[in-house]
Order: C-alpha cells, then structure tokens, then sequence
C-alpha cells in the first residue's frame, strides 16, 4: 500500500523551466559562454546543480555563478506557476490520508515566494529544500519521519529524482512535465512513466493504491486492450502542414490528434481533439489511412494504438493555441516536414499522402464542413 509520497518541486508540481532556462543563459552571458536553446538545455541540463557548473565552466568559482543566476532568477521567476494536475493530485492525497513530502534542490528565496504565489506549500507534511544531492538526504528523510521504504513512492521529472528513488529504495515515478526528456528518464529506469500527475492519479486510483502498475504491464491476463486514436495532417491555405513536437512521443514531430471515447462518432472526436490540441477548426475531412502502433519505443508508455489517420483544412480565421500537450508547432512544407525528426506512424502517413491538393480530389471525402 502507498501511504507516503515524497515530490520533487521544478516541473513536477510548479512549472519554472523557462525562468530556470533564462537565468542560465543569464550566467552563460556573465561568463562569456553562448546561450543554449531551450532544447540544448533540457538535454545537457542535470543535477546536482554542481556537478553541471563543474562540466560546463570550472573555472568559475561556484559562489560566482550562484550569485549570478539567484539575481537574475528573481526577475525571471515571474513566469512561474503550478503545473496542470499539481493541485488536483495532492488535495487527492489529503482526503486519502497519505503523508507528503517535499525534496528539493530549489534554493529558499525561490521557494518561498513560489510555494506562497501557488499555496501548494499547505499540502505538504515536511518540505526538504536547499538539497544539493538529493541522494544524501532520501535517507535521511525516511528516518526522521519514520517512513516505510516499501510504502513510500519519489515523483521528480529528472534522472537525479529515480536515482534518489533507488538509492532510497522507494518506488519511482517520472513525469514528463519538466526538463528531461523521455529518453532521459527512460535511462534511468524509474518504475513507472507518466505524461503528468493527473495520469498519475489514474493510475493509482485503478490500483487503489496499491502499486505504480499500468494495465497494459499486466500481460495477456489482464484488462488491457487496444485503443483507438484520431489524428489529422492539417493543411493551410497556401499548402503548409501543421508539424506538432511533443513530450510524450520522444520530442519527435507529429500531428495533432488523440483518443476516441466511448460512444463518440470519430469525427466528432478528431474535431474535438484538434480543437482541444491546436485550437483550430478543420474541414473537408478525408480518411487517408488505418495504422497499428503496437509497443512503440518512441511513445512514452507501452501501448497497443490503432491510428486513424485523417487529412483535412484548416479553416481559416484561427491561430494555432497549443494545449500542455504539445511544445512546439511549425507550419511547412511538405519537404520541410520530411527534414524533422519525424514519429514513425506520421512518416507512413507523409509516405501515402503523397503531395497537396491531390488527396482532396476524387471521392475519398467521408465528411465535408
């Protein structure tokens, strides 16, 4: 049983990766170093916080660069705010009586006004902050609060939070709402993946607390089962195609789309979905081409995906607004497109597409406005 849970604080509960991102640059610019993209970063990125300096620029005394990032840091931390799911998931926690934690490398004068801005601060038994080493203090945590390691679970968004997990021995679980990637994380091999805390909570609550199992990890016994997906090549006015980049896919480009519910015609889901992904409207809708996704490395969790793959216009009028889902979107040519680091379904889906207008001519309209 899952009675304890101990939170990482940046991009696990608050989202402060593009204040952490300009105040690097900050101390990049101070020490005469080139600014990294926010990709670089969430690459290179790691902690403890010392060991990063150290790789990047040993020259410069630790106190220096602290002194360089804190000031800037204070201006940039404008921009932060708590994290999708962040709250739902620890109110859940306090109707359910489980103990909360706070173990953090984030410095006090950024966790104070954070944590007063947000007041998630109230939900937390013990806050353990200014940890450099997360590692050398798991230990420590359980002790004084007389945790059960087997009853206790470490949610972070880096290699640095499953590595403390372990070295704890508590259970681990990765979210991708943060700064490493998949492929980061993956590395690191944490218990369980999620997209964000609000899966999390899904899938706890289907386990009753039990255990970090999904379904689909149960085998040919249990109660998973395939799941069916809409998902559209979006075309422009002038030809472009709208390429999305997300999280969960291994930051590969993409396109918008998601899962038919229950009783939905599926349409009506690619219509919802699209709007509720990219705020667009869409029309002249064309079924293009049925795909089979089963055990993709590229996607973040084990799944059995049936893919309807869609054509269809973008009506005009509307600009692209992404959900949390999506990090970045571009529109394209064609060739363009095909330059991306492209998921693997939607390069079979560019295969058959073939070039625009072609596949709004003839008779392969299923719904037209």
């Amino acid at each position: 049983m899952i009675r304890n849970i101990i939170f990482d604080w940046s991009g696990t509960l608050v989202d402060d990766l593009p204040a952490v991102w300009h105040a690097t640059n900050h101390v990049f610019r101070q020490a005469g170093m080139e600014e990294w993209t926010l990709e670089r970063f969430r690459a290179e990125f790691s902690l403890p916080f010392k060991g990063f300096y150290d790789r990047i620029m040993p020259q410069i005394p630790m106190r220096q660069l602290e002194q360089w990032f804190h000031g800037h840091f204070q201006e940039a931390q404008i921009q932060v705010q708590e994290l999708p799911h962040a709250r739902a998931f620890l109110e859940s926690c306090k109707r359910r009586e489980i103990r909360t934690f706070l173990l953090s490398a984030i410095h006090r004068k950024q966790y104070e006004p954070q944590s007063s801005v947000t007041g998630l601060a109230q939900f937390l038994d013990r806050a353990y902050i200014e940890v450099h080493d997360k590692r050398a203090k798991i230990g420590e945590l359980l002790l004084e609060n007389g945790l059960v390691a087997e009853e206790t679970i470490f949610i972070g968004d880096m290699q640095h939070d499953i590595d403390t997990a372990r070295h704890g021995g508590v259970g681990s679980c990765g979210v991708l709402t943060g700064y490493n990637s998949l492929v980061q994380l993956r590395a690191s091999n944490p218990d369980l993946i999620v997209e964000h805390l609000g899966e999390l909570l899904d899938v706890l609550d289907r386990n009753e607390w039990t255990s970090l199992a999904r379904d689909s990890e149960l085998g040919p016994e249990g109660n998973a089962k395939p799941v069916a997906t809409v998902g559209a090549l979006i075309y422009d006015t002038d030809g472009k195609v709208l390429m999305i980049r997300t999280h969960k896919w291994s930051d590969l480009w993409g396109i918008p789309g998601g899962k038919v519910r229950f009783g939905e015609p599926l349409l009506d889901a690619l219509r919802r979905e699209i709007e509720e992904e990219t705020a667009l409207a869409i029309s002249d809708i064309r079924l293009v081409l049925v795909q089979e996704c089963i055990h993709s490395k590229e996607f973040y969790r084990d799944a059995h995906f049936l893919l309807l793959n869609y054509v269809a216009r973008a009506e005009p009028g509307r600009t692209v607004v992404l959900n949390r889902e999506g990090q970045e979107y571009r529109w394209l040519t064609r060739q363009e497109a095909l330059a991306l680091p492209l998921n693997q379904p939607t390069q079979k889906l560019f295969d058959v597409v073939g070039d625009f207008p072609s596949m709004f001519q003839g008779e392969a309209a299923i719904a037209t406005g």
